[in-house]
């Protein structure tokens, strides 16, 4: 099923006001109680970004009442100096891993962007007793035609030749600079000038082992989670692919369209959480 930003500001059974916004999106001072169920939010942060990416996200659900955490991964963001060539993903998906276990978090609704979309699927498929959705915000969902974010041929095991030029440009070896391959475009348009401010200051180099290690599942991953994806079609530069998308247009899927670009969680925080919370309610 396909939900619509329309559907959701009108039809999600949760009224705008009371995230204490106008019907033109324009954030107020106030935030009333948003919902009766009080869920658990753990959003993850997507390549070369940290937690502070969901700041204003977090805030909006928060003052909804429900409790939300944004941890940053090793060597990302205010973590970047554990950074080393040993982070991987493996090293992500314990992060967060350790994150539901040592704050005992169950019936969370776990959120990943860009290619957190693996890493989720890695915690998914660990803790699946703690989740109660997974969602993949403008992510990649892995299937069994690609568990990397840079898939090998299946033949030779090799890296594409893109990757192979893209690696000698990395910092130290192992990490992967934005601004030697994009710009700021890949994330917001230039519309948003204060927010590709604070992005120009706050990216940094994202492990490159993240992206090549290979997911390996042992207990499902996202299937059987009510899995859901928010795919950003405002996004103009260098769309999420069919390829990003994967099976998530699937009878089995939650599928739902913004007209935000790729960080939207910064230029449209309260459509993000309106829609974020809404899927509290689902069941």
């Amino acid at each position: 099923m396909t939900i619509r930003r329309r559907d959701i500001l009108l039809g999600s059974g949760v009224g705008l006001t009371a995230l204490g916004v106008t019907e033109t999106g324009t954030a107020e001072s106030g935030c009333g109680s948003l919902s009766t169920h009080r869920s658990t939010y753990v959003l993850v942060h997507g390549t070369w970004h940290g937690g502070w990416v969901w700041q204003e996200v977090a805030d909006r659900l928060r003052a909804a009442g429900h409790r939300v955490y944004t941890p940053t991964c090793t060597g990302c963001g205010e973590r970047l100096h554990l950074a080393g060539p040993e982070v991987g993903l493996e090293t992500h998906i314990t992060d967060i891993v350790q994150v539901l276990d040592f704050e005992d978090l169950n019936n969370v609704i776990l959120v990943g962007h860009s290619f957190s979309g693996i890493t989720i699927t890695g915690v998914a498929d660990r803790l699946r007793e703690r989740i109660e959705r997974i969602v993949f915000f403008d992510a990649l969902v892995p299937h069994e035609e690609r568990m990397s974010g840079v898939p090998r041929d299946p033949e030779t095991g090799d890296f594409p030749k893109w990757w192979k030029e893209r690696e000698k440009q990395f910092i130290d070896g192992y990490q992967m600079d934005l601004w030697q391959d994009y710009p700021i475009e890949m994330l917001v348009p230039d519309t948003f000038p204060e927010v590709a401010a604070k992005l120009r200051r706050l990216i940094t180099p994202h492990p490159a082992k993240q992206w090549t290690d290979e997911l390996v599942l042992a207990d499902g991953g996202w299937h059987g989670l009510n899995p859901t994806y928010i795919h950003c079609v405002g996004q103009a530069y260098r769309k999420s692919s069919d390829l990003m998308v994967g099976p998530a247009r699937g009878p089995d899927w939650e599928f739902i369209e913004l007209d935000i670009p790729r960080d939207g969680m910064l230029t449209h925080p309260t459509l993000v959480a309106t829609t974020l919370n809404s899927l509290s309610n689902v069941r």
